[in-house]
């Protein structure tokens, strides 16, 4: 979307911005375009979204959230953490003014479960995404970036989470995670306060079988599913020269009925048109299928959390999370999150030293060693040079 066709659009947006938004601007001729946006019911929670949402964890410009809006999406996902709180700041300023019925907020926080105040930090850091978001509660609350069954179900975690529900500051109970997922959607439904799972879900994945199988467990029991990481890395080749193409992506994850949504994180206007170009025909075309087959043998920066490299690696690094800080840096170009993925993690920035050689095949192609070292050294950047 150009310059002048925004402009255009911006002002039949406005005009619009008086109805329910998933009624789709007019057109650029100011006859009312009939494109809508399907809707899907996210599990017990009864929310009924469009299949389009926005991850808004790299988006710093109102104006996008704008015509998101304006264009039909509804539910936006920010988290405690992006952007140092601004994300969620400016969602707050957007949204103060807007009928709280039209528009479904999820936020995340990541919880320290080693933590001896763990309780009192976890309700600080939520109140404290309220306070941002300028909102009384929020429609979904995730823990953030779950690794294992253990996080699931830990009782402290699990009686924290119930306490906000009880006291009305979230809505629904959720999870995002990115690996061990099938597992931890049965531990999921065996703990049963979970109303939604955030989840990695893309073309790409070796474990589809086993997680459509368990994607479908959680719906049986009333989970709704989330998607996102939708568009693995969102670059066709390693060196980042093109762009993968986001609707061919958006409509391979909807031929699954059982994700209710996906939440690419688009930036600009361009990249918000390439994903509404998919939810106004979402259905899987043949030349998609096509596409995406010639893209599954291409070195891509999404890592599919197999999990074999952890073995190989004669220090058992957490190579899958720091495969994730590297795509983060490289295709997203944001250093910030990337650095922070590597904090948490304890890393040094010297891993590898003393490695002669890898041990590590990677099944899908990466030179992992190459990896390591092009990001992990990002861990002693001062925070304040990084975007």
């Amino acid at each position: 979307m150009n310059r002048r066709k925004f402009l255009t659009f911006s002002v039949f947006a406005g005009a619009g911005a008086m109805v329910a938004p998933q009624t789709v601007a007019a057109s650029v001729n100011g006859k009312k375009d009939e494109k809508t946006i399907p809707v899907r019911v996210l599990g017990r929670t009864g929310l009924k979204i469009p299949v389009l949402s926005m991850g808004v964890m790299r988006a710093d410009n109102p104006a996008v959230v704008r015509a998101a809006y304006h264009a039909g999406i509804t539910f936006f996902d920010t988290a405690h953490g992006y952007q140092n709180g601004r994300n969620e700041e400016m969602l707050g300023a957007f949204f103060k003014d807007k009928d709280r019925s039209t528009f479904t907020i999820a936020t995340k926080v990541k919880a320290n479960l080693r933590s001896v105040n763990f309780e009192t930090e976890y309700e600080d850091a939520l109140n404290l995404s309220l306070r941002r978001l300028q909102m009384d509660s929020v429609d979904i609350f995730y823990t953030h970036a779950i690794e294992n069954t253990g996080e699931v179900n830990d009782p402290r975690l699990v009686e924290t989470l119930k306490k906000f529900k009880s006291e009305g500051k979230i809505k629904y109970i959720g999870f995002s995670t990115h690996a061990n997922k099938p597992a931890q959607i049965d531990e999921a439904i065996a703990t049963g306060i979970y109303d939604v799972c955030l989840i990695s879900y893309n073309f790409t994945l070796g474990i589809l079988p086993e997680l459509n199988e368990a994607i479908q467990r959680g719906v049986d029991a009333g989970i709704g599913f989330v998607a996102m990481k939708t568009m693995a890395g969102g670059i066709e080749d390693a060196n980042g020269n093109k762009k993968v193409d986001g609707a061919a992506c958006l409509r391979w994850v909807w031929q699954n009925p059982n994700i209710t949504t996906a939440i690419p994180g688009f930036t600009s206007f361009d990249l918000l048109d390439n994903c509404l170009e998919a939810a106004y025909s979402p259905e899987l075309k043949k030349a998609d299928v096509e596409y995406l087959a010639g893209l599954r043998n291409n070195e891509l920066l999404y890592c599919r959390n197999c999990e074999k490299c952890i073995s190989d690696c004669s220090k058992h690094l957490p190579i899958p999370s720091i495969m994730r800080a590297y795509m983060y840096n490289y295709g997203y170009k944001y250093p910030s999150l990337s650095k922070d993925t590597l904090v948490e993690l304890a890393l040094s920035g010297k891993e590898c030293s003393g490695c002669t050689s890898c041990s590590v095949k990677c099944p899908s192609g990466f030179n992992v060693a190459d990896r390591i070292a092009a990001i992990t050294p990002i861990v002693n950047v001062p925070s304040s040079f990084l975007t």
